[in-house]
């Protein structure tokens, strides 16, 4: 099949939802189909076979930041201007439209101009988000947000729901085809000798390593993880926090936040790094720790961490709790207090890591590539693609592991863990 795309996002870039967009489109071409990808004029051209990218223009602007802004409000436009003049040359040569999130919004009218039916990637719930930024449940914002992706869902032919949640809303209210396809990391596997040569460059005098992995908005909870660090050092005064993700005005304001709880000699603020680099940093730490502190997606960083098969510690809400539970890692409530006790049950040796560790593997195994790609496949039967076959799920996993199977470099790591990122 040949796939119209459509993603109001910076693809490619190492943040959650770009990420996502990405993997959809390494499935799909491993599967055999091939996908012209309509999306911002920001990102990087990651080659990937059968996989073409057709950029929005929009003169001037090179980054976005994560969130509502009035800057992606143009974005959008451009990248909808660009779907619609793909989807017209494209007439009788499309074989399905697939929008991704606030592009869903005109999904059904690009599928009608081709006569193709329309797949709804479902990321998030849009009141969600916005409730997730400080916007009230009944604020009229909201209420339209909800409203309008009720319209997308039943006029849509298949909706992709990352997480549950998001399928037990789609059956609610639509009587759509729904497949949840969780975000699983199709990141290859790391050499250990990477990980550990970048361990070193962190704590060359052996400290324990706590790793956040993700975007530093308030959500995240990573002032909570912050604040636990004063009550951590307490017990286990050799501990390091590494945090990787953020724009440079967050990181910034993260320093500052450091510096004022005492805390600079024990932080390293990384920034942003090639994905690729991703799942060795994830090997090199002791901890791995989501302290989210509210919504319901569940955030991709949680099946990179499964990958690393390092303890995980994670607050109990329904974000973590539809992928995690007690067995697979330490569950704390959204505090500061709770993180602090979480992280140091499984900083030593001992029955709560090893537990921690084992549930953790037992869930990698269950989350693999295969699973991606069938959760894709199954979606696309419902709009032309076929009956899933196995040996095909089989061969299109074997092709992702073969394209990112990428050996590490130590020139790469020297440069992109100095340690004068350190605050």
């Amino acid at each position: 099949m040949r796939v119209l795309m459509v993603s109001p996002h910076p693809v490619y870039s190492p943040r959650g939802t770009p990420i996502s967009v990405f993997n959809r489109c390494q499935a799909l071409c491993a599967l055999g189909h091939q996908v012209d990808l309509v999306t911002y004029p920001v990102g990087e051209d990651l080659p990937v076979d059968g996989l073409r990218y057709r950029r929005a223009a929009v003169p001037g602007v090179d980054k976005v930041a994560v969130g509502p802004s009035f800057a992606k409000l143009v974005l959008n436009g451009a990248t909808m201007v660009r779907a619609l003049q793909e989807a017209v040359r494209g007439r009788g040569a499309y074989d399905v439209v697939h929008t991704h999130e606030e592009a869903g919004l005109f999904g059904p009218a690009l599928a009608k101009v081709g006569g193709v039916p329309h797949v709804y990637d479902m990321g998030n719930d849009w009141a969600d988000v916005l409730r997730n930024y400080g916007l009230s449940r009944r604020n009229p914002l909201t209420v339209a947000a909800a409203a309008l992706e009720n319209a997308v869902i039943r006029h849509s032919d298949a909706v992709i729901a990352h997480f549950p949640l998001l399928a037990d809303r789609v059956a609610r209210g639509a009587s759509t085809p729904v497949e949840t396809v969780f975000n699983i990391s199709l990141d290859a596997d790391p050499d250990p000798a990477v990980a550990s040569y970048i361990r070193t460059s962190w704590v060359p005098d052996g400290s324990k390593v706590i790793l956040y992995s993700g975007t530093l908005e308030p959500y995240q909870g990573v002032r909570l993880l912050l604040e636990s660090m004063v009550e951590l050092r307490r017990s286990h005064p050799r501990v390091v926090l590494v945090v990787v993700g953020g724009q440079r005005a967050q990181v910034d304001e993260l320093r500052r936040q450091a510096e004022q709880r005492g805390l600079s000699n024990v932080i390293r603020l990384l920034g942003t790094i090639p994905s690729t680099l991703i799942p060795a940093y994830l090997m090199a730490a002791d901890v791995l720790v989501s302290p989210r502190e509210r919504g319901r997606n569940t955030p991709l960083k949680v099946f990179s961490y499964l990958r690393s098969g390092r303890p995980i510690v994670a607050t109990a809400i329904a974000s973590h709790t539809q992928v995690l539970d007690e067995h697979s890692c330490v569950l704390v409530q959204p505090t500061a207090h709770d993180l602090a006790r979480g992280i140091q049950s499984v900083l030593d040796e001992g029955p709560v890591r090893t537990r921690a560790v084992a549930g953790a593997r037992a869930l990698q195994t269950e989350y693999g590539i295969e699973r991606y790609v069938r959760g894709v496949a199954r979606a696309y039967e419902y709009v032309g693609g076929g009956a899933v076959d196995e040996e095909a799920v089989k061969v299109a996993a074997d092709r992702i592991r073969a394209s990112s199977d990428e050996p590490f470099a130590f020139p790469a790591v020297l440069e992109l863990t100095p340690m004068s990122a350190t605050a």
